[in-house]
C-alpha cells in the first residue's frame, strides 16, 4: 500500500459522444456480459440498466442484470460475483456497493479470465494496487465538483450565520467520501455557514428521515442540508413537510426524476445529474473492448449538471 502508483489517464467525455456501430455476432458466439448494481430501488440504477440495455442492442452481446436488495447489502453482491465466477461469464461490469470489500472477489473473477470494468463508485485504489486487480477502467463522474456544485447553491444563498447539516452514503463508499468533500469544500467557502454534523444515512429515504428528525432536535437552528443523494434527500425532506420546516434549504445528487420535481416547486435548490444510462452503456461498451483486446483509458468521467431553478 506504500508503493506509488502511476498516474492514471484520464479521459473526460461530452454526453453525447459518438457510439459505435453496433457488432454483428452469431446467436452462439454472444459475449456474456453481466452488470452488477447496488439495487434496482432507487431510480438511478435503473437508469444505468436502460443504458446498459441499449447497449446490449447496439453491440451484439447478451446482458445479465444482477442487483442486491439493498445498497447496503455488500455480502449479497459478493455472492453475485461468486456465482458469476461459476457461471463463466465474459465480463463483469460493477457499480460496488463498497469500494473495499468487493475488490477480492473481483480479483478472483480476473483470475478466472473475467474482464472487470468499474463504473459508478470506485473501487479503492490503494487495495486494488496491493492485490494485483490490473487493467480495470473506471468510469464516473468527478463526485467532488458535483456535490460541491449543490453546496454552492444552498451556499449561495446564506448571508447569516447559518448551521449546516451534511448526511452522507455509505461512509466506506468512495463516492459518498468525495461528495462528502465537495459538500464541505462549498460550505468552507462561506464563513456565514457553520457545519454542525456530518452523518451517514446509508443513501436510504427512510433512515434519512431519521436522521433528519434526531439531528434537528440536537441542532434546531440547521437551516440548510446537504444530501448525498436525492433518496436521502427525498427523506429529508419528507420529514421537514411533516414538521412545518419551510425554512431549511436542501440540496440533492442524482437528478432523479421526483427530485427534478421538488426543484421545479422550490421544495430541492438543487440536485446533480449525473447521467446513469450514459455509465451503464458505456460500462457495457468498455467491456466489449477489453474483450476484443483494445486498449482503454484508466478513468473516464462524464460531465455533471446541475439541475435548479
Amino acid at each position: 500500500m506504500g508503493c506509488s502508483q502511476p498516474t492514471p489517464n484520464i479521459a473526460l467525455i461530452e454526453p453525447t459522444s459518438t457510439r459505435p456501430d453496433p457488432q454483428e455476432r452469431p446467436a452462439d458466439t454472444k459475449p456474456r456480459i453481466a452488470l452488477v448494481m447496488k439495487t434496482l430501488t432507487n431510480p438511478f440504477f435503473a437508469e444505468m440498466e436502460r443504458g446498459a440495455r441499449t447497449a446490449e442492442e447496439e453491440l451484439g452481446i447478451t446482458l445479465i442484470v444482477k442487483t442486491a436488495a439493498q445498497e447496503t447489502s455488500i455480502d449479497q453482491q459478493i455472492a453475485i460475483i461468486e456465482r458469476l465466477i461459476l457461471d463463466q461469464v465474459d465480463a463483469i461490469v460493477v457499480a460496488p456497493g463498497d469500494s473495499t470489500s468487493l475488490v477480492p472477489v473481483l480479483r478472483r473473477a480476473q483470475e478466472a479470465g473475467i474482464v472487470i470494468v468499474n463504473v459508478d463508485n470506485r473501487l479503492d485504489e490503494a487495495l486494488v494496487y496491493e492485490m494485483g486487480l490490473v487493467g480495470v477502467p473506471f468510469i464516473s463522474v468527478d463526485n467532488v465538483d458535483g456535490a460541491y456544485q449543490a453546496a454552492h447553491a444552498i451556499s449561495q444563498r446564506i448571508t447569516t450565520p447559518t448551521e449546516v447539516l451534511v448526511l452522507e452514503g455509505i461512509s466506506t463508499a468512495q463516492n459518498a467520501i468525495d461528495r462528502t468533500n465537495g459538500a464541505l469544500k462549498a460550505f468552507a467557502e462561506n464563513a456565514n455557514i457553520t457545519v454542525v454534523a456530518v452523518e451517514s444515512a446509508h443513501w436510504k429515504i427512510d433512515e434519512a428521515y431519521e436522521v433528519t428528525s434526531r439531528v434537528l432536535k440536537e441542532h434546531p437552528q440547521i437551516k440548510a442540508i446537504f444530501c448525498a443523494n436525492d433518496m436521502m434527500a427525498l427523506g429529508t425532506l419528507k420529514y421537514l413537510e411533516e414538521n412545518k420546516r419551510s425554512d431549511v434549504l436542501v440540496a440533492g445528487f442524482d437528478a432523479l426524476p421526483e427530485a427534478r420535481v421538488a426543484v421545479s416547486n422550490g421544495r430541492l435548490v438543487a440536485t446533480i445529474d449525473q447521467q446513469a444510462a450514459q455509465q451503464g452503456y458505456l460500462g457495457v461498451q468498455y467491456a466489449v473492448k477489453l474483450l476484443a483486446g483494445e486498449t482503454l483509458p484508466a478513468e473516464t468521467l462524464i460531465p455533471v449538471q446541475l439541475i435548479d431553478q
